[in-house]
């Protein structure tokens, strides 16, 4: 089993600073995570290449 990765974005709301954990074992993510100050619906995208690069995309979930 994988261990998660750490990763910071910012609310697209608030700008406030939010830890993801990141399942590393899954090369391509979407979801909607709520932001813990100001509880919007952040919707995520996660892609993780073939170099173990993760990239994070953060936005407002009605975009």
């Amino acid at each position: 089993m994988s261990e998660q990765i750490e990763k910071n974005i910012h609310c697209p709301y608030c700008d406030e600073v939010i830890t993801l954990l990141i399942d590393p074992s899954i090369s391509e993510q979407s979801y909607v995570e709520d932001c813990h100050v100001c509880c919007q619906p952040i919707s995520v995208d996660v892609v993780i290449d073939e170099t173990e690069a993760v990239e994070v995309y953060a936005r407002q979930e009605n975009e």
